[in-house]
């Protein structure tokens, strides 16, 4: 199979895209050059959701056959974990074989390759070429990585408008694409609901304005279907398609992403009730039972230990990081430090330590505060980041223990 693969793709860089480009003319320097978007869909893994691509050069003159993409990263790298968390993150640009790269994505990854002809002068294909070779140097690989705005698929935009004069941007900037960047998150990581719950927690106001067309070619396959419709200025003076051609060199057997985000908010809501119905129920039963006002200690103690785990990272992201996504996140009136200051104050008080009543009464009024307030401030002009999810799952337990916790400390 890897043989017949391989013979395939070869050809398919070769001859098959190339019918509806002119022939190679000896007279015309780059002539002989072919530049090709290549787009790969979505993997299994969280970092795979968003697909990938990377741009195409093969120069027979030169003996250049090479897939030159931004997507590089290593686990391994010095520091990579804390430029992680501080939203420094370095990538880097570098380039590969093509024949082993198509096998590895469709044989291995299961993952659907495109491959797209670009209608480029050939002065266009020489200048680009001569880009990406000075871009590959060792010196010139790394760039500061941006989710949204300096990613794998904007370095690629950007690079083909670079020979393009600035095409792309003026036939896409103004073009709204209908969209947000939470949209094309949500539905993208809607496979694995933790790490969806994470990223929606994480993601503030920002990545809810309307994005153009321009904006929404950070993903892969939106600059592939995008490009479709960009149109440039043939030898005639004429406008002609920017793309020449196009294949699907393999069309992968996994599902298909979500066209649009799914629907969790009465899932996330049945969550929160039950919890907050526990919550509340141990809670009035405690007062009267030693042992069950014990299980509402432990039962509301993990609960906020966990919303104020999260609530100190969310803090620490919108304060101490450069994660830009973050910023302004409403999101802190549900998570917030003071809940996990609530976790480690309740069993002290429940301990009868006397000097922990007080705090913990105060404590539990300001976390059931802040998430009824959050909440009421959603009729506000201007906040309006689309967290109704997290309040639905969050937000009546947060109410529970505030309730339950003021309650019980209030008895003898």
């Amino acid at each position: 199979m890897q043989t017949a693969l391989s013979t395939v793709l070869l050809c398919c860089g070769s001859a098959g895209l190339v019918g509806q480009t002119p022939a190679p003319d000896p007279d015309v320097p780059g002539s002989q050059i072919r530049v090709a978007l290549v787009t790969m869909g979505p993997g299994s893994n969280i970092w795979d959701r968003f697909g990938h691509n990377a741009i195409w050069i093969r120069d027979p003159d030169s003996r250049i056959n090479r897939l030159y993409n931004y997507g590089i990263y290593d686990f391994n790298a010095e520091n990579f974990v804390l430029r992680f968390i501080q939203g420094r993150m370095l990538y880097r640009m570098g380039s590969g074989d093509p024949d082993v790269t198509f096998r590895y994505f469709s044989e291995r990854a299961n993952r659907s390759v495109w491959v797209q002809e670009l209608n480029l002068t050939p002065a266009q294909r020489i200048e680009l070429r001569d880009f990406l070779l000075w871009n590959d140097r060792p010196e010139n690989q790394e760039y500061r990585y941006d989710y949204y705005y300096d990613n794998c698929s904007t370095r690629v935009r950007d690079a083909l408008d670079r020979v393009l004069g600035g095409v792309i941007q003026r036939q896409t900037e103004e073009a709204p694409a209908g969209t947000t960047l939470r949209f094309h998150t949500r539905r993208l990581t809607s496979n694995n609901v933790w790490y969806y719950t994470g990223l929606m927690i994480a993601l503030g106001p920002m990545v809810d304005k309307p994005i153009t067309v321009r904006e929404e070619m950070f993903l892969p396959t939106s600059l592939r279907d995008h490009l479709r419709g960009i149109s440039v200025t043939g030898p005639d003076g004429n406008q002609e398609p920017l793309i020449a051609s196009e294949r699907t060199v393999y069309e992968s057997t996994r599902p298909p992403s979500d066209e649009a985000p799914p629907s969790w908010t009465l899932a996330y809501l049945a969550v929160g009730v039950l919890l907050a119905g526990l919550l509340f129920w141990l809670a009035g039963a405690g007062v009267a039972s030693k042992r069950i006002r014990v299980a509402f200690v432990s039962v509301s103690t993990a609960w906020m230990l966990v919303v104020g785990v999260l609530g100190a990272v969310l803090f620490g992201l919108v304060m101490v990081t450069d994660h830009a996504s973050a910023y302004w996140n409403e999101n802190l009136f549900l998570f917030n430090p003071l809940s996990l200051a609530l976790a480690l104050t309740v069993p002290l008080a429940a301990l009868g330590i006397r000097w922990a009543h007080r705090p913990v009464m105060l404590l539990a009024v300001a976390v059931a505060g802040l998430s009824a307030l959050g909440f009421i401030a959603q009729i506000l002009p201007g906040l309006d980041q689309i967290n109704g999810e997290l309040y639905a799952l969050v937000l009546l337990p947060n109410v529970a223990v505030g309730v339950g916790v003021y309650r019980l400390s209030r008895e003898p």
